[in-house]
């Protein structure tokens, strides 16, 4: 780790202040993604600012629906009354990621801004466009079996690792944002994350020096239908290889809404808008579910060792559908617990 300046600032607007004027600064919340980087020389700021003691962590509710301060924990929100009892999905996929220990550190607004964990990005000694940009993607020729299907370009083709922001994209959160002089706005989740074109160096739309003081969540009927099915390749504490969002409204098992949002597919959490359109008025049934993902799928771009995810993908959706219908906890399984008895493609 290289050496950095160390400062705990209570004053949100002085600190602000000295990261927007810093190129290399960043704030330190609970760290437990950006230390890790700086240890591995992938990231390497000259300043943390410590923004563990400012005010941006109450979870209460608004008239448009609630509100998740951005320094309260992963582990406070997903246990969260409010989060538990109106927005279950939230509360699931949270608790499908990480560990324990992780979940009582990270913050709700260090989750949005956690990196990529493609092992080519957290080796310094191969080109990454990402890490530096302009030296290649070292991915697209090479190992590539945990990489994107939807979204990448040829400078950049990894995933986002969050589970809390695929259930976000499917709940229509709102992020909201301060900057110098007190200037405070509002980003769409669709619009918060990137796809990589031809800067994939840019994980999301803020500004330097912006803060992440809060998430927005509308208020919806998604509570009683609500699920979030993660797939990877061991049991506990690994990354998506496919995840799904999945929420529906319905009547007599006509489908009133819906919403589905993919993780471990793209540069950022994929909403699977093919599919929801596809199933807006149609019976809920398994045949229904599995059309619909089909239709998303066939959007995939597969690389040379993951066409097994547009299978898996397509299977992750409709047992996420089938989970949500019957109200169910969250689900993790490996993925050759979801493919048993058939050839998922897994080429290697």
């Amino acid at each position: 780790m290289r050496p950095f300046k160390y400062t705990s600032e209570s004053d949100p607007t002085i600190a602000i202040k000295i990261v927007s004027t810093n190129p290399t600064a960043k704030y330190l919340g609970g760290g437990t993604n950006l230390v890790d980087l700086m240890k591995e020389d992938v990231m390497r700021p000259s300043e943390l600012i410590d923004v563990t003691r400012w005010k941006f962590s109450k979870i209460e509710k608004t008239k448009s629906g609630v509100s998740i301060g951005a320094n309260a924990t992963n582990a406070i929100t997903a246990n969260e009354e409010i989060i538990r009892e109106d927005y279950p999905l939230l509360s699931m996929a949270i608790l499908a990621g990480a560990s324990a220990q992780i979940r009582n550190m990270a913050t709700n607004g260090g989750n949005l801004n956690q990196r990529t964990r493609c092992t080519y990005f957290y080796d310094v000694n191969m080109p990454c466009n990402k890490r530096e940009p302009g030296t290649g993607c070292a991915a697209v020729n090479g190992e590539n079996k945990n990489h994107a299907i939807f979204g990448w370009s040829e400078k950049c083709i990894a995933t986002y690792p969050s589970d809390m922001a695929v259930a976000l994209a499917a709940l229509d959160a709102v992020v909201h944002v301060e900057s110098l002089n007190n200037t405070i706005r509002s980003i769409p989740f669709a619009d918060f994350h990137r796809l990589p074109g031809d800067h994939p160096e840019k994980d999301n739309t803020l500004k330097h020096g912006e803060f992440i003081t809060s998430i927005g969540l509308p208020k919806n009927q998604f509570a009683e239908k609500s699920y979030y099915l993660k797939i990877r390749e061991r049991s506990s504490y690994a990354f998506a290889l496919v995840s799904v969002a999945a929420a529906l409204v319905t009547d007599a098992d006509m489908i009133k809404e819906v919403r589905i949002a993919l993780g471990g597919v793209a540069h950022k959490p994929w909403r699977a808008s093919v599919a929801e359109k596809w199933l807006i008025g149609k019976q809920a049934t398994e045949t229904n579910f599995r059309a619909a993902a089909s239709a998303e799928l066939k959007n995939a771009k597969p690389l040379q060792h993951n066409k097994y995810k547009v299978g898996l993908a397509i299977k992750a959706i409709v047992r996420a559908l089938e989970g949500a219908m019957l109200g169910g906890v969250y689900g993790t399984m490996e993925a050759d617990s979801l493919n048993k008895n058939q050839d998922h493609e897994r080429n290697r």
